[in-house]
Protein backbone atom coordinates (compact mmCIF):
# COMPACT_ATOMS: atom_id res chain seq x y z
CA UNK A 1 0.00 0.00 0.00
CA UNK A 2 0.96 3.30 -1.23
CA UNK A 3 0.61 6.11 1.97
CA UNK A 4 2.51 8.98 -0.34
CA UNK A 5 -0.33 11.22 -2.25
CA UNK A 6 0.41 11.79 -5.65
CA UNK A 7 2.67 14.43 -6.04
CA UNK A 8 1.60 16.97 -8.62
CA UNK A 9 3.89 19.23 -10.89
CA UNK A 10 2.91 22.66 -11.18
CA UNK A 11 2.54 23.56 -14.51
CA UNK A 12 4.97 25.33 -15.87
CA UNK A 13 4.09 28.42 -18.08
CA UNK A 14 6.52 29.70 -20.60
CA UNK A 15 6.29 33.32 -20.96
CA UNK A 16 9.01 34.09 -23.62
CA UNK A 17 6.75 33.85 -26.31
CA UNK A 18 4.20 35.94 -24.46
CA UNK A 19 6.85 39.24 -24.14
CA UNK A 20 7.80 38.45 -27.88
CA UNK A 21 4.34 38.61 -28.82
CA UNK A 22 3.95 42.02 -26.63
CA UNK A 23 7.45 43.24 -28.24
CA UNK A 24 6.63 43.41 -31.59
CA UNK A 25 2.82 44.68 -31.07
CA UNK A 26 5.04 47.59 -29.26
CA UNK A 27 6.94 47.89 -32.25
CA UNK A 28 4.72 47.96 -34.50
CA UNK A 29 2.34 50.69 -32.68
CA UNK A 30 5.24 52.77 -32.73
CA UNK A 31 6.22 52.72 -36.15
CA UNK A 32 2.91 53.06 -37.57
CA UNK A 33 1.68 55.98 -35.35
CA UNK A 34 1.71 59.49 -36.33
CA UNK A 35 2.67 62.33 -34.44
CA UNK A 36 0.74 65.90 -34.69
CA UNK A 37 3.23 68.79 -34.28
CA UNK A 38 0.65 71.22 -32.89
CA UNK A 39 1.55 75.04 -32.27
CA UNK A 40 -0.30 77.29 -30.68
CA UNK A 41 0.69 81.35 -31.74
CA UNK A 42 -1.16 84.71 -30.12
CA UNK A 43 -1.00 87.32 -32.27
CA UNK A 44 -2.85 90.78 -32.87
CA UNK A 45 -3.21 92.14 -36.05
CA UNK A 46 -2.87 94.97 -37.40
CA UNK A 47 -1.91 97.12 -34.60
CA UNK A 48 0.97 96.37 -31.97
CA UNK A 49 2.84 97.82 -28.84
CA UNK A 50 6.74 98.45 -29.26
CA UNK A 51 9.57 100.61 -29.94
CA UNK A 52 9.64 101.27 -34.10
CA UNK A 53 12.49 99.26 -35.19
CA UNK A 54 15.05 100.77 -37.88
CA UNK A 55 14.48 100.09 -41.46
CA UNK A 56 17.91 98.18 -43.04
CA UNK A 57 19.04 99.60 -46.07
CA UNK A 58 18.02 97.63 -48.66
CA UNK A 59 14.79 95.38 -47.65
CA UNK A 60 11.99 93.91 -49.92
CA UNK A 61 9.01 95.81 -49.20
CA UNK A 62 6.00 93.49 -50.28
CA UNK A 63 2.51 95.40 -49.61
CA UNK A 64 -1.04 93.17 -49.75
CA UNK A 65 -4.07 95.53 -50.14
CA UNK A 66 -7.57 95.04 -48.88
CA UNK A 67 -8.65 93.34 -52.32
CA UNK A 68 -5.38 90.96 -51.82
CA UNK A 69 -3.76 92.46 -54.73
CA UNK A 70 0.20 92.21 -53.97
CA UNK A 71 2.68 95.51 -55.06
CA UNK A 72 6.62 94.60 -54.60
CA UNK A 73 9.02 97.60 -53.58
CA UNK A 74 5.34 99.79 -54.44
CA UNK A 75 5.03 97.76 -58.20
CA UNK A 76 1.58 96.32 -58.68
CA UNK A 77 2.05 92.19 -59.91
CA UNK A 78 -0.26 92.00 -62.64
CA UNK A 79 -2.16 89.36 -60.93
CA UNK A 80 -2.69 87.33 -57.38
CA UNK A 81 -0.93 84.17 -58.51
CA UNK A 82 1.73 82.58 -56.24
CA UNK A 83 3.77 82.22 -60.01
CA UNK A 84 3.67 85.78 -60.63
CA UNK A 85 4.48 86.48 -57.04
CA UNK A 86 7.69 84.53 -57.23
CA UNK A 87 9.30 86.14 -60.45
CA UNK A 88 8.15 90.03 -59.28
CA UNK A 89 10.30 88.72 -56.10
CA UNK A 90 13.28 87.13 -58.51
CA UNK A 91 13.31 90.55 -60.08
CA UNK A 92 13.29 92.71 -57.26
CA UNK A 93 16.26 90.91 -55.45
CA UNK A 94 18.17 89.57 -58.09
CA UNK A 95 21.09 87.02 -56.35
CA UNK A 96 20.78 88.54 -52.90
CA UNK A 97 18.92 85.60 -50.98
CA UNK A 98 19.32 87.28 -47.46
CA UNK A 99 17.23 90.50 -48.06
CA UNK A 100 15.00 91.01 -45.39
CA UNK A 101 11.44 90.93 -46.50
CA UNK A 102 9.30 93.27 -44.67
CA UNK A 103 5.15 92.45 -45.34
CA UNK A 104 2.96 95.23 -45.00
CA UNK A 105 -0.63 93.77 -44.97
CA UNK A 106 -3.70 95.37 -44.29
CA UNK A 107 -6.00 94.45 -41.80
CA UNK A 108 -8.55 93.53 -43.97
CA UNK A 109 -6.72 91.72 -46.44
CA UNK A 110 -7.44 87.76 -47.31
CA UNK A 111 -5.24 85.68 -45.02
CA UNK A 112 -4.47 83.72 -48.08
CA UNK A 113 -3.14 86.28 -49.72
CA UNK A 114 -0.80 87.00 -46.89
CA UNK A 115 0.11 82.73 -46.79
CA UNK A 116 0.42 82.95 -50.70
CA UNK A 117 3.28 85.97 -50.11
CA UNK A 118 4.79 83.61 -47.33
CA UNK A 119 5.04 80.51 -49.22
CA UNK A 120 6.58 82.92 -52.82
CA UNK A 121 9.07 84.10 -50.53
CA UNK A 122 10.27 80.85 -48.82
CA UNK A 123 10.51 78.83 -52.19
CA UNK A 124 13.15 81.49 -53.04
CA UNK A 125 14.86 80.74 -50.36
CA UNK A 126 13.66 84.40 -48.38
CA UNK A 127 13.98 83.22 -44.81
CA UNK A 128 14.16 86.94 -42.65
CA UNK A 129 10.46 87.76 -42.84
CA UNK A 130 9.29 90.62 -41.03
CA UNK A 131 5.79 91.58 -40.72
CA UNK A 132 4.65 95.38 -40.12
CA UNK A 133 2.37 96.96 -37.94
CA UNK A 134 0.90 100.01 -37.01
CA UNK A 135 1.64 101.13 -33.28
CA UNK A 136 -1.44 100.25 -30.52
CA UNK A 137 -3.11 103.90 -30.02
CA UNK A 138 -4.90 104.03 -26.59
CA UNK A 139 -8.56 104.26 -26.95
Amino acid sequence: MNLQPNKRVAPELNLTPLIDVVFLLLIFFMVSTTFERESQITIELPEAAGEEMSVEKRVLDITVDRQGRFFVNQQEVINTQVATLKIAISKAIGEDRDIPVLINADAKSPYQSVMSVMDAASQLGLVNMTFAAHKATGK
